[in-house]
């Protein structure tokens, strides 16, 4: 609500526009002294009188209070819905200047929710094309906008930056995160199912790279019990998508395509084409995990052209880590080293987890093709790139991988090392963030995960 004087001075000027004399603008609930006293901003009028007034004045109450009519905020609204779906089926590039139009007149009229909306949005939008400074500072910027709201509401904001400290390989960081916003939620006892499904599915995926299965499979349990209390379709088929991950990682494969069905079939619906995308990529994933490497190259092929077709450079950029490693296991060395020859020094868009992988996969094919010398330099590269982003999964994998190349060679200490190395960094499933667990939510009922058929 406006000051008393702001207030006034609108009261005066509706009612001279109208003919009204202070008279015939209050009697007989109100006394001409008083709408004076009033218009001169030398009283503070109650809500009664407020809204006695934009009745009369033939204006809403909140008209008279802000000066905004509220068709503003209504029309503001439509076009964040318009540049929601501009995002989910256009050009991030073309969202991001709609979401900047909302922003700059949502500012202009002091609307603090579609001022937060659109900076959510902003941030989605570098999210897709890659540029994850520009995204942390508008995730950043929504957050302290909504400083006073209850934490659901800035639930939002805070997943985001997770993302951008994920996609940057910060696991540790956006676990962190994550895990003590689900805390503080599920203590305060303010977590409603559709925030809480939101950040469970996001601490998925770090929990996985850093090799805490444990703690993702728990979190896909809360999720799966939640899902029935949320009504966005999207939500629930991202968090199907993410539940995958940990169906995958138990050897549950039918149960993981399953989940991943579901997921397409909404995001086909809705037409979400980046989310389809996803699905794809992670389709793939299964079938090369099971050896079925033709079809794996076409999910991920077809994965690749949907996100290379909207611009997502750093989505790209991960599906051709996954699909060279497919080309690698076909014998395709020449395509699988030239599809990752972009991604060896990390970056504003792969970042270490991904230059990472694109040394160990070129290690991989160096060792192959009979080159221990550079399968060593390609592996020790590789794991001082992912030793920054705490992936620990990754990292054990690689220290096997160069003990095992040592070892062939003769090194037997040096093999001895790396192990040991590996060792270190396979710690117990569940203890690699920086905390305990998270608290479940209060009397939190979660059924077991269906068994495997």
């Amino acid at each position: 609500m406006d000051e008393p004087v702001e207030i006034g001075r609108r009261v005066q000027r509706l009612r001279a526009e109208r003919g009204l004399t202070q008279r015939q603008l209050v009697e007989p609930a109100y006394t001409p002294a008083y709408v004076s006293t009033l218009e001169a901003g030398k009283v503070r009028p109650s809500e009664t009188a407020l809204r006695f007034l934009s009745e009369r004045l033939g204006v809403s109450y909140e008209e008279l209070t802000t000066g905004r009519p509220p068709r503003w905020a209504t029309e503001l609204r439509l076009a964040l819905t318009d540049a929601q779906r501009t995002l989910a089926t256009g050009s991030a590039r073309e969202a991001s200047t709609a979401y900047r139009a909302v922003l700059a007149e949502a500012e202009r009229l002091e609307l603090t929710d579609e001022r937060a909306e659109a900076l959510l949005g902003l941030g989605d939008c570098a999210l897709e094309v890659g540029e994850l400074i520009g995204a942390a500072g508008h995730f950043e910027a929504a957050e302290l906008l909504l400083a006073g709201e209850p934490l659901p509401r800035r639930a939002r904001a805070v997943r985001g930056r997770a993302v951008v400290h994920l996609l940057s390989g910060e696991l540790r960081y956006a676990c962190y995160l994550l895990e003590s916003t689900i805390d503080a939620l599920n203590t305060s006892g303010l977590g409603d199912p559709e925030t809480l499904v939101l950040l469970y599915a996001a601490v998925i995926g770090p929990y996985m790279d850093m090799g805490a299965h444990a703690r993702a499979a728990h979190a896909a349990e809360l999720a799966l019990a939640l899902a029935p209390q949320v009504g966005d379709p999207a939500l629930v088929a991202g968090m199907h998508r993410q539940v995958a991950r940990t169906f995958l990682a138990e050897g549950r494969a039918a149960d993981a395509d399953a989940s991943l069905a579901k997921a397409q079939a909404v995001y086909r619906q809705l037409r979400l084409r980046t989310d389809l995308a996803h699905c794809h990529w992670m389709r793939g994933y299964l079938q090369a995990q099971h050896g079925e490497l033709e079809s794996a190259e076409r999910e991920l092929r077809t994965a690749r052209e949907m996100l290379a077709e909207r611009k997502a450079a750093l989505y790209t950029a991960q599906v051709e880590v996954e699909l060279a490693d497919v080309l690698r296991r076909l014998g395709r060395y020449e395509e699988a080293a030239e599809l990752v020859s972009g991604l060896l020094e990390p970056g504003p868009g792969p970042g270490a987890v991904h230059a990472g992988g694109a040394h160990r996969l070129l290690g991989l094919i160096a060792q192959e093709r009979g080159d221990p010398e550079a399968a060593e330099a390609h592996y020790v590269r590789a794991l001082s790139l992912l030793e920054r982003s705490g992936a620990s999964g990754d990292l054990a994998d690689l220290c096997r991988l160069l003990g095992d190349l040592l070892r062939r060679e003769g090194r037997t200490e040096a093999a001895l090392d790396a192990y040991r190395t590996g060792l270190g960094h396979r710690a117990t499933p569940g203890t690699t963030t920086l905390g305990p667990a998270p608290a479940a939510p209060p009397h939190a009922r979660t059924p077991p995960l269906p068994a495997p058929r």
